[in-house]
């Protein structure tokens, strides 16, 4: 894969026709910057900086708003000079196209004599800088590009990868800003550090989301091929009449297209992860482009797309833009995964569109048919053990804690909770290195070290560590058997790693032990 990056692309378009080259630009999104040019990073002003404090490092700024329309629109030029050398141009993201490397290669004489054409045209049609790097795979390739140029060998993809540090798994649209997070406070700075760790462990850990992540770290694709060829009835074409002339005419009708186009992909289990958007004009001219991403697409994502694309064809410049209205539009799937791979938010952080609307009037028509008890949300409340720290709130009802966050619990089990709370503890026995079943003891310890554990009458196993007891300080002038927590490690069965276990122990003389939840 051949990537083609245009640096500080949102910077440079919102600069084009009335910035100086030499002057500091700053791309502000929500009072954050979101792209800066090479001038006012020299000025320290860096992404995610407040407007206020770039203002204040660098007075001479120039500010403008984020503007996804303009960057679509003023990329068309760099996209059409890179589809005037190579076949098969697929925009990932204003400021980013990826062609496939081979063909174009070997007609040109080679990767870097095709390299030097494209940045000669570029630079000559579009009139702006850009980076070239080849590698296998987007990932591996655009990080090639973002180095200044790198040719990555057949097979080195990870080699290159090792060094790199994990904060580049944070792309851009990628939404990876609080992974990749974890991954440092965890010790993981490298993408070779990352990469290093076995899937399992990963997919335990992290979920889909980390596993997609060290995919990429390791030099694969973002996702093992499917080699399913999407049906074609599932490509939607449109008829308009009057003709669309207009861009906001466009992105109204997109919506809905948008969603019909994604309805049929779901109802043959697929999601789409490269679009391609094709035109006819009026006058007969045809307009087509396709549109990589790196996750399957949402209805939100198509109707971007869309917008996006009629941006750069409508508002081009003269002489580039087509002669009349759009009278077709076909919206093709050329690259699909199976709809198992697309797992989407049930809402979002900070709710912010149709999405939630919609949760939000299924949960009532539940609770019409089920009553108010039958939808639930968690509220995570005092206690001293895991299940009591949770509390299940009936939908719409205020989610207040009923404690406050520094109350303190005698007794309480320390963080981490355990992953599983079983809803039905299991018997067990505790047995010391002498074959004597352990117990409470009236100052709350152990009658002995614990050596071996058996579950519901099964085959003992051998306990390599433990913790507690956590005396379950209840009503002392109530009588009632003491009670107490403790936490097991228990040695692995054959190649399986250890165990960790909860238990809890009622009584003393004869206790009573089950176990109450799981630890991975």
């Amino acid at each position: 894969m051949l990537v083609l990056w245009c640096p500080d692309w949102p910077a440079v378009a919102a600069a084009v026709g009335g910035v100086s080259v030499d002057q500091p630009v700053g791309v502000f999104s929500a009072n954050r910057v979101v792209a800066c040019n090479a001038v006012a990073r020299r000025n320290g002003v860096r992404r995610g900086m407040r407007r206020r404090d770039a203002q204040s490092n660098c007075p001479e700024l120039a500010v403008f708003a984020a503007d996804d329309g303009r960057d679509a629109r003023l990329f068309e030029a760099v996209a059409r000079a890179v589809e005037g050398l190579v076949v098969g141009v697929e925009v990932v993201r204003p400021g980013l196209v990826a062609v496939p490397v081979d063909g174009a290669a070997g007609y040109f004489g080679g990767e870097h004599a095709l390299v030097e054409r494209l940045l000669d045209e570029v630079a000559a049609a579009a009139g702006v800088e850009c980076q070239v790097g080849v590698a296998e795979g987007l990932f591996a390739a655009t990080l090639a590009a973002r180095c200044g140029g790198e040719f990555v060998e057949p097979g080195r993809a990870a080699d290159f990868l090792a060094a790199l540090p994990v904060t580049e798994l944070d792309q851009p649209g990628a939404d990876r800003a609080e992974l990749v997070d974890l991954l440092r406070r965890l010790g993981l700075k490298t993408l070779g550090a990352f990469a290093a760790l076995s899937e399992r462990d990963v997919a335990n850990r992290f979920g889909s989301a980390g596993l997609l992540a060290h995919r990429l770290a390791r030099g694969r694709s973002e996702r093992p091929p499917l080699r399913r060829r999407p049906p074609p009835e599932l490509t939607l074409a449109e008829e308009f009449d009057p003709v669309v002339e207009r861009v906001d005419v466009a992105a109204f009708l997109a919506k809905g297209l948008a969603t019909r186009f994604c309805a049929a992909l779901a109802g043959h289990g697929l999601a789409c992860t490269r679009l391609g958007i094709y035109a006819v004009t009026e006058d007969g001219e045809h307009l087509g482009r396709a549109w990589r991403c790196a996750e399957p697409l949402t209805p939100a994502g198509v109707a971007d797309r869309v917008r996006w694309q009629f941006e750069g064809w409508l508002r081009a410049a003269p002489g580039q833009r087509p002669t009349s209205g759009v009278v077709r539009l076909r919206l093709e799937p050329e690259e699909v995964v199976e709809g198992r791979s697309l797992q989407l938010d049930l809402w979002r952080n900070g709710g912010s569109d149709e999405d939630d609307r919609r949760a939000a009037r299924a949960f009532v028509r539940v609770q019409g048919l089920l009553g108010p008890e039958g939808v639930v949300t968690p509220v995570l409340d005092g206690g001293r053990d895991p299940a009591g720290q949770v509390r299940l709130v009936p939908w719409g009802d205020p989610r207040e804690r009923t404690t406050p966050p520094d109350a303190t619990w005698p007794g309480r089990l320390p963080s981490p909770s355990p992953a599983t709370v079983l809803v039905r503890p299991v018997p067990a026995q505790v047995f010391d290195d002498g074959g004597r079943a352990v117990g409470i003891t009236e100052r709350d310890q152990l009658t002995s070290p614990p050596s071996r554990l058996t579950i519901a009458g099964g085959a003992g196993r051998e306990v390599v560590a433990w913790a507690g007891p956590w005396p379950l300080m209840g009503d002392r002038r109530r009588p009632g058997p003491r009670r107490a927590r403790l936490q097991l490690v228990l040695a692995g069965e054959g190649d399986e790693p250890p165990e960790a276990v909860l238990l809890h122990c009622a009584g003393t003389e004869n206790p009573l032990w089950t176990v109450e939840g799981v630890y991975d």
